[in-house]
């Protein structure tokens, strides 16, 4: 049984803990209204750029002067993860999830012959994968002096999975990201990006008997697919932001809660166990006394 020097620095100790879960619980807070407010006000214009690309892309269909964006290879032979996760920790199961899925893909497509490269951006995804595949990783993107991300980090990460696509080191790209729901719910999301795959929309179907594009719909998409892959890598990042810090304020909540419970029952335990010590005390003064 711990004495009470003990019990007391303990209590002091989950004590000055509960102070800094709270703490970082309404940092967190306030990072997450600012992250959801990006990741709300980010969709519509993702979603509308995805309607006029899956117009544009069932306009040329996979005709052989299609852009390689959208034709792709040929082949899916080669597969590149990006995957996309948070710098920090201290979030419960969000990089964890995302990581784990990236994960199930990789050993999914190496059980089918596939060779499978890794693009992490984050570093607590890298610290996970690289355990299983560091001989399949070919490099790393660190976002840790980034305060506020910006449509420029998703350009330059776009730049180089581009370039490697143009040198031939991949034939098929998947994204992996988190997408905010809520700040108790994050779906792990995979996203193929290279060949652009878009959804099929009645809207955009509606749509194509309204607009005429000039220059042709192959031109266009030569364009803007380039800066398709950009805006989906900026809207991942921007999902990834407000799930990180959704998922922080869950975790230190939580953990609050459990250092209160906690603190509880070691006070019980020290008033317990002071009341023994003085019990014990008051029965020696008293049979010294009768002793006398």
């Amino acid at each position: 049984m711990p004495n009470l020097k003990d019990l007391k620095n303990r209590i002091e100790s989950v004590k000055s803990t509960r102070k800094i879960t709270k703490a970082m619980q309404m940092v967190a807070a306030a990072k997450l209204r600012r992250a959801q407010e990006a990741a709300e006000d980010s969709r519509p214009y993702a979603e509308r750029f995805n309607a006029v690309m899956a117009q544009l892309a069932a306009s040329v269909g996979k005709s052989d002067s299609a852009p390689k964006l959208l034709a792709g290879t040929g082949s899916d032979q080669v597969q590149l993860l990006v995957v996309l996760t948070a710098e920090r920790g201290l979030c419960g199961g969000f990089n964890g999830n995302i990581a784990r899925l990236a994960k199930n893909h990789a050993l999914k497509l190496k059980g089918e012959g596939k060779t499978v490269k890794i693009l992490t951006v984050g570093k607590k995804g890298r610290d996970v994968l690289k355990r299983d595949f560091a001989d399949d990783f070919i490099g790393h993107v660190d976002l840790s002096n980034v305060k506020r991300l910006g449509y420029t980090d998703a350009q330059k990460i776009a730049q180089d999975i581009l370039s490697r696509f143009d040198a031939g080191e991949f034939d098929v790209a998947t994204l992996f990201f988190s997408k905010f729901v809520n700040v108790v719910s994050q779906v792990p999301t995979a996203q193929q990006i290279i060949p652009a795959e878009f959804e099929e929309d009645e809207k955009a179907d509606s749509a194509s008997t309204v607009y005429d594009y000039e220059p042709g719909e192959e031109e266009i998409l030569a364009d803007l697919l380039p800066r398709g892959v950009a805006t989906q890598i900026f809207s991942a990042l921007l999902e990834n932001g407000a799930g990180e810090q959704g998922a922080r304020m869950s975790a230190m909540d939580n953990a609050t809660r459990n250092a209160g419970e906690m603190i509880d029952k070691l006070t019980i335990e020290y008033n317990r166990s002071r009341q023994a010590v003085i019990t014990n005390e008051l029965i020696e003064i008293i049979s010294g006394a009768e002793a006398l």
